[in-house]
């Protein structure tokens, strides 16, 4: 990251109270950027208000608002947008469509649309997923797959990706997409998610859940290192050649669940055994990207190693929930 080229530079973060948002944010910040973020809910237990929610613009109000969006774009005098506000629980997707739908795919609409109308917006970046690529017969993913989701959530990160390339192809927006693996770390509070999941039920001395049969295979990056992957990506967007482009971002290590459980026990030295739901429906199998587009094209590569990140999130959530428990212990002392 060159902490030089975005001090004083106006960016503009939706999303920025979400998990990776959180953590774009602390980064962005720290190297000097005026940022601003979008806000739909306050959620106060989100890692933003724990870290650099002082430091930044909140903007409250719906992605799919394109007047806001304008006015917002404007008035900050925005130079780089991220778009990384989403629905991104696949559960919830399931059962409500309709407001995934808006969300992912009008807001994304709304966004690039404001972004067409705003003259000193020279760079964004959106974020797909790799979930975008639907069931593929061959793995890994390369970016030049078609997008083929066929459940809700993945619907709605394919219409939005292929949305984002209809925006260069016919307007010429200087638009880059990117399609991740599936990001943990420190911060994310969302307890569906199986890596934050193991780590809390083992720190509470319980046996962890796996919702599916445990068989089906995802790779997965470290949040801090998609932070800088996104980063680096738009520095190298002043090369306008790469306006349009999509990348996949992954560490290229991939695990079956039950194989990712038993490596969190295995790293918290617990020898509880996990219990198998065999409950999961609406997922892919199998899903795994290949990163060599990025790697070769701009010399991307990931810093941290599955165990260095596993250990880093397990430290985090360990001290995370000591502090809540003590919390919560002392307030109900003082009652």
């Amino acid at each position: 990251m060159n902490k030089q080229y975005w001090n004083n530079k106006n960016v503009f973060v939706t999303g920025c109270s979400g998990f990776l948002g959180s953590h774009m944010v602390k980064t962005l910040t720290a190297a000097g950027a005026n940022v601003t973020g979008l806000i739909r809910d306050y959620t106060p237990k989100s890692y933003l208000y724990n870290t650099e929610n002082q430091k930044i613009n909140l903007v409250t109000g719906s992605l799919e608002d394109e007047q806001l969006l304008e006015r917002v774009l404007g008035e900050y005098e925005t130079d780089t947008v991220f778009h990384l506000a989403a629905q991104a629980i696949i559960s919830v997707a399931n059962r409500n469509p309709l407001s995934t739908f808006n969300s992912n795919i009008m807001g994304t609409c709304s966004l690039l649309e404001a972004c067409r109308r705003s003259p000193l917006v020279k760079k964004i970046i959106v974020a797909s997923s790799d979930k975008a690529y639907g069931d593929q017969e061959v793995l890994p993913y390369n970016e030049e797959m078609p997008l083929k989701g066929r459940h809700p959530y993945d619907v709605s990160k394919s219409c939005a990706d292929l949305i984002a390339q209809a925006y260069h192809k016919t307007y010429g927006l200087p638009v880059c997409i990117t399609r991740c693996g599936n990001l943990y770390g420190g911060g994310d509070l969302n307890f569906n998610r199986i890596i934050p999941q193991t780590i809390k039920s083992v720190l509470n001395g319980e046996a962890p859940v796996i919702r599916s049969d445990g068989t089906f295979i995802r790779d997965y990056i470290y949040v801090e290192d998609a932070a800088m992957a996104y980063i680096f990506l738009s520095e190298k967007m002043d090369n306008s050649k790469l306006h349009g482009e999509a990348f996949n971002i992954s560490t290229e290590v991939r695990f079956t669940v039950l194989e990712l459980v038993n490596k969190i026990l295995e790293l918290m030295d617990s020898d509880l055994d996990p219990i198998i739901l065999n409950q999961g429906s609406n997922e892919i199998k199998k899903q795994y990207l290949s990163t060599k587009k990025i790697r070769e094209t701009l010399g991307w590569k990931p810093q941290y190693t599955i165990d260095e990140g596993l250990k880093l999130t397990i430290d985090w959530y360990r001290e995370y929930l000591k502090n809540t428990t003590s919390h919560i212990l002392n307030k109900k002392g003082g009652e």
